[in-house]
This record gives C-alpha cells, sequence and structure tokens, in this order.
C-alpha cells in the first residue's frame, strides 16, 4: 500500500491556475469510514462556483475536488458497522468534495452498494447527483402527475437532459428550453424544444407561444433576473423550482446578486403571483434526510438497469483532469454530464 496518493487540489479562489495537482499522505480510515479506491467521479457547475465564489458546503481552501464518486472498497474502519460491505465491494456515495483523487476517505453511512455490477462507472457517476437531483425534483420538490406539463431550462444539461428523460419515464409532457443545435438531442429524450433566443426573446414569451396559459412546472437554472421570466411561464397555480447555481454566474464569475434576485422570485415573488415556488439543492436535502437518497438511488438503478433511462455521457476525462473539466465547463454547450475516470488514466 503506498503512503501517498495524487489529488486534484483547489487552492483558492481565482482562475485555473487554483487548480493544481498534489501528493497528500494516504490516511488510515477513522474507525467509523471508509477507504475507496476511487474509480470515476463527476464534474459540474459547483465545481466552477467553490472556484470563483462560495459555497456553503465547500470546507476551507485547499481541498480536494469532486462531488461525487464511484470506487471499491479498500479498507474499513473497525466500527464502519456496515456487514454488507466487504474489501473490493463497488460503492458510490455523493460527498461534495473529495472525489477527483486516487482514494477517498468518508464515513461509512454515505456510502451505497453499486448493484446490480453490470452498472457502468459512467452510468453510476451521473446518477449519484444529475439524476438523483431531477428524480427528486420531480417526484418530491413539486410532484407531476402523468398528463402535465413542465419546461426544462438548460435541456442540454446534465441535469436538464436527466429531467427530460424522468419526465418522459412519469408521462410527463416536457418542453426543453434549449438552443436550437441542441433541438435533436431535446426531441431524442421524448421532449419537444422551444428555442431559447435569450438575448432577443424572453422565456415566457416563447413559452406562451406553444403553451397558452403556461406550463404546470418550470425547473429552473437560469435564475437570476431569468427567474421572473420563469415564473410567468408557470400557469396560476403552478409550481417554479430553482435548481443548480447557474444563477450566480455573470460574465464567467460568481454574482451574490444575481443569485439573490433569483432566490427572491422562487420564494416571495411566487406566492405574490399565485404560483408555488422552492429551491432545490441536492446535499442540503441530503443533510436532512439520507434515508430519502438512500430509498431513491436504487430506483435510479432499476430505471438504468431497465433501460427506461440511458445517462448522457458529455466528456470522458483521465480521473485527476480537473481543470480540463473546468475549462469544457466555462466553454459551454455541453450536453450531459463530464465524468472523470480511472480508466483513462489520472491526468
Amino acid at each position: 500500500m503506498p503512503s501517498t496518493y495524487r489529488a486534484t487540489v483547489l487552492t483558492g479562489r481565482g482562475g485555473l491556475d487554483k487548480i493544481v495537482v498534489s501528493d497528500l499522505p494516504l490516511d488510515e480510515p477513522g474507525s467509523k469510514a471508509i477507504r475507496v479506491k476511487v474509480l470515476a467521479t463527476g464534474a459540474g457547475a459547483t465545481d466552477l462556483i467553490m472556484r470563483t465564489g462560495s459555497y456553503i458546503f465547500a470546507p476551507n481552501y485547499p481541498f480536494t475536488l469532486g462531488y461525487e464518486v464511484v470506487g471499491t472498497v479498500d479498507k474499513i474502519g473497525e466500527a464502519a458497522n456496515r456487514p454488507d460491505l466487504k474489501i473490493g465491494d463497488r460503492v458510490c456515495a455523493l460527498i461534495t468534495y473529495g472525489g477527483m483523487a486516487e482514494y477517498c476517505i468518508k464515513p461509512a453511512s454515505r456510502f451505497v452498494k453499486v448493484e446490480p455490477g453490470s452498472l457502468s462507472d459512467d452510468v453510476v457517476v451521473a446518477l449519484l447527483l444529475n439524476y438523483m437531483t431531477a428524480y427528486q425534483m420531480l417526484t418530491r420538490t413539486a410532484p407531476l402527475r402523468a398528463g402535465q406539463t413542465a419546461l426544462v431550462t438548460g435541456a442540454n444539461g446534465g441535469i436538464g437532459s436527466a429531467l427530460l428523460e424522468l419526465c418522459r419515464e412519469l408521462g410527463v409532457k416536457a418542453y426543453g428550453y434549449a438552443r436550437k443545435d441542441h433541438f435533436d438531442f431535446v426531441r431524442a429524450r421524448g421532449a419537444e424544444p422551444i428555442e431559447d433566443k435569450r438575448s432577443a426573446e424572453t422565456v415566457d414569451a416563447a413559452v406562451l407561444a406553444v403553451v397558452p396559459g403556461g406550463v404546470d412546472c418550470v425547473f429552473d437554472v437560469l435564475g437570476g433576473s431569468k427567474a421572473a421570466e420563469c415564473l410567468r411561464a408557470t400557469r396560476r397555480g403552478g409550481t417554479l423550482v430553482g435548481y443548480g447555481f447557474s444563477a450566480a454566474f455573470a460574465h464567467g464569475k460568481a454574482s451574490t446578486w444575481l443569485s439573490a434576485k433569483g432566490f427572491f422570485t422562487y420564494y416571495v415573488g411566487a406566492r405574490f403571483a399565485g404560483r408555488r415556488g422552492s429551491f432545490y439543492g441536492v446535499t442540503a436535502e441530503y443533510n436532512k434526510d439520507p434515508r430519502r437518497y438512500e430509498e431513491d438511488l436504487p430506483r435510479l438503478f432499476d430505471l438504468v438497469a431497465r433501460g427506461s433511462i440511458a445517462p448522457v455521457i458529455a466528456h470522458r476525462l483521465p480521473l485527476l483532469a480537473g481543470r480540463r473539466s473546468q475549462e469544457l465547463m466555462e466553454q459551454g454547450g455541453l450536453q450531459g454530464k463530464i465524468v472523470l475516470t480511472r480508466e483513462l488514466g489520472l491526468e
């Protein structure tokens, strides 16, 4: 067993130069923890927020990036109380930070065994954050019934595409708000595209031209001043759900003002407009009641195994290519999830 391991470390707030690959000491797991040999992790918008702004669930700098993790059990703490696990078992967890590394150590209670074993690491990574966010918004935050309608902004993204697939599975009529070059992608997931002409047309104008009276629910990743447009695209009595952190960006940097503007719309503006508004954050929901996550993840495993959903991987990168993952996100236009995998090497 090596005495050190390599990890992608965020050293502070700033540019891409703040992301470095470092050698760290390989510690023993605590009595209630598990050490995992990382096979794959993911990259998402929250990684950008951690570098360019502030994120309430991030630790102090420096720390290892990687919001979700799939790996094999390498060592189990003596008081971990996980008789269902043994060395070599494949497990996964939503960990917020620590996944872009050769090894990670987290509390044993956070890990879920990956079953069936036929599920690929890439697919499992996509389920942990993107599909869990979509599934819980659709079934817990704003439960929708077959025959109802939903607008999904950012429809080509990792969570957006998951929402489209899960709407199709639930019998919800979905509209994907996206640029014209993503229309085929949206249609392939069972949704009707609505063109994102952000500089020339408001969200509500585009939606109401197709759905007079508005949709039953809008899942909004745009936030900021666009949240009010999404609210107007929602029918009276309907629901507006904000998610993600794209709302916090202005000119490539995190904006507290824009974020606050979006939250005001979700929690205050919606009420005065006769709609229901809320904001969903997967980590906040997990911390509130981890049992819900543990109940829902096997349901997503089953949907993949049955072929009902098929996560889209936008890019596969080496395990420690955290800087490259953020370059790709800043370029925009991604379709699906970025996955970093040991299978492709470390860098």
